[in-house]
């Protein structure tokens, strides 16, 4: 826990744990204000956990949730009604306390001056310079609204598509303005994961500090998004800093709904409860695989849409791999069960996949969509649909690998660029948005109806790159992505069904057959996976290096699809 004092009786914090209230209380609080919505984040702990915890230490307990950005009139009344009434000292945390902060400073602008607010929460480590306006404003100073700073480009999101697009858009015009905007300090290799889980990669070779793997020559904006202006061709921050834009590029990642399965987040990482979708959990995975010995071990995939739908099978094929070599498969019950109709979505690599299910004995459940978890009696429950017909059905577990629901990030989702589904609104072919022409989307948040993959991404950003200096010059758009996406199934250690497909399930593969038959389990594919894809990753795709992604480019003007 890290407390931020700002004045002598408040203070703002990021997120905190059950276990950080008690220290809380002996550090004086009195108070304990949550600013930050359930389900933001994968490790985030509901709230009411938080709340119970306070109660059995003494501490009162206030849940204001807001999104970042958008404090309402009814919030800060809330807020200032807690300051006011409320035992002090009082401790308000939210992702960062940036939220927390803010909040404070909107409430004393009243009575203390702009000056005044900005030195102690700039004290604290808290920069609300770009609030200053408002705060003037609050205060009953005259202001003048200032220019935002400008770019050629700016990008949201410091995930794998944001950073290999502008890598890309450097490599081509090295002297382009491009600024990437990114809160995380960490960036993930989240392919790695699946080996994390096997026990065959360490955890540690899946993270690298953000500011090392930003290309050379791009400005990072250490901060949160919390709305979009395209009108006025503009981004706002949590800290209310604005920037501008020439064309805008949005690669915001999606949302993991750990919440949708009620008691999901209280049980995962224990209780036999894991996923590798998570950095934190994936060691648990091998650490689960290794202990059982006998019993029964669940295996779930939500509904689509999701990142790497081979995942959820990944880990199956793998566990009971280890499990068939240590000679206790004979004694384990292996269960796949599945929100959807089939193994995967591309026919051709089922047979292949289908050996596996048969070699492990594996049990494939369909129409098996997971909707709770109780952790402590290892009791998973699913709907299960059966034409119109729906009921629910318990499984007992002893290991339980979960999947969670994936949506739209809820900045995106409230935001002008969304489509009614929630992503980021863009053209399939060009990646440029509907609605607003300097704007384009690529990666896990966009409308495309492509696998999420990195592979995906690793197509998506040349085109995104040659497009969006397209438009800075005023010229046509010429690059077309084709949904290429790539799924290496892990069917044992050591082999993997390399499928590789674009729109429509056309099957588009990399190399020769002689080379690598995707179509059947490879020992080819399996090293393309472990030794060759993050070298390509991180010293490739970063560093605008478009091994077998340059793009393909029409000299005839584009329609949308």
């Amino acid at each position: 826990m890290e407390i931020k004092p700002i004045a002598p009786s408040f203070a703002a914090s990021p997120q905190i744990q059950p276990s950080d209230v008690t220290l809380a209380a002996e550090a004086g609080y009195k108070t304990i204000v949550c600013n930050r919505p359930d389900g933001e984040a994968d490790d985030q702990p509901p709230a009411s956990e938080i709340a119970e915890a306070a109660r059995a230490a003494g501490v009162e307990f206030r849940f204001l949730p807001f999104k970042p950005g958008m404090i309402s009139d009814d919030t800060l009344r809330a807020f200032e009604d807690v300051l006011k009434t409320c035992k002090g000292p009082v401790l308000a945390y939210c992702r960062t306390g940036t939220r927390s902060s803010t909040l404070w400073a909107l409430a004393r602008a009243d009575m203390l001056s702009p000056d005044a607010i900005l030195s102690a929460t700039a004290q604290a480590g808290y920069d609300l310079s770009a609030l200053r306006p408002r705060l003037e404003q609050r205060f009953g100073m005259d202001v003048q609204r200032a220019q935002p700073e400008g770019f050629d480009v700016l990008i949201v999101g410091g995930g794998a598509g944001g950073i290999a697009t502008a890598a890309s858009i450097l490599k081509r015009r090295p002297h382009a303005s491009v600024a990437i905007i990114e809160p995380r300090e960490e960036h993930y290799y989240q392919p790695g994961w699946t080996l994390v889980g096997a026990g065959i990669f360490d955890k540690s070779q899946t993270v690298r500090r953000m500011g090392d793997v930003l290309p050379d020559g791009v400005k990072w904006i250490h901060g949160a998004v919390a709305g979009f202006l395209p009108d006025t061709n503009e981004v706002t921050l949590e800290n209310g800093a604005r920037y501008g834009y020439e064309v805008l590029v949005v690669s915001p990642g999606l949302k993991l709904a750990w919440e949708a399965v009620q008691g999901l987040p209280e049980t995962l990482g224990k209780n036999g409860v894991t996923s590798n979708y998570r950095f934190d959990l994936a060691p648990y995975t091998y650490e689960l695989t290794q202990q059982m010995r006998k019993g029964k071990a669940l295996f779930t995939q939500p509904p689509m849409p999701i990142k790497c739908a081979g995942a959820p099978q990944k880990v199956m094929y793998l566990s009971s791999d280890y499990w068939l070599r240590t000679g206790v498969l004979k004694d384990i019950e292996v269960e796949f069960c599945n929100a959807g109709g089939v193994l995967f979505g591309v026919p051709d690599y089922v047979p292949a996949l289908m050996e596996y299910v048969h070699k492990y004995n594996a049990q494939l459940s369909f129409f098996h969509n997971l909707i709770k978890v109780d952790g402590e009696n290892k009791v998973a429950t699913f709907e299960v649909t059966d034409g119109e017909t729906r009921s629910t059905v318990e499984k007992e577990f002893d290991m339980m690998h979960v999947c969670p629901p994936q949506t739209g990030l809820d900045f995106i989702k409230a935001s002008p660029l969304a489509d009614a589904a929630g992503w980021v609104d863009v053209d399939q072919a060009t990646l440029q948005h509907r609605k607003f022409p300097n704007v384009f989307g690529l990666g896990d948040g966009c409308s495309t109806p492509n696998a999420k993959t990195v592979a995906a991404v690793r197509k998506q950003a040349p085109v995104v790159a040659v497009n969006a200096l397209a438009v800075l010059d005023g010229q046509e758009l010429v690059a077309q992505y084709d949904g290429y996406g790539s799924c290496p199934l892990t069917v044992e250690r050591g082999k993997i069904v390399l499928a590789e497909f674009g729109y429509g399930g056309k099957l588009l593969p990399s190399f020769p057959e002689w080379v690598i038959d995707g179509k059947k389990p490879s020992r080819r594919a399996w090293f393309l996976k472990e030794r060759m894809l993050p070298p390509v990753y991180w010293q490739g795709m970063f560093r605008g290096r478009e091994y077998l992604a340059a793009p393909h480019v029409s000299f005839k003007k584009i329609g949308t699809d």
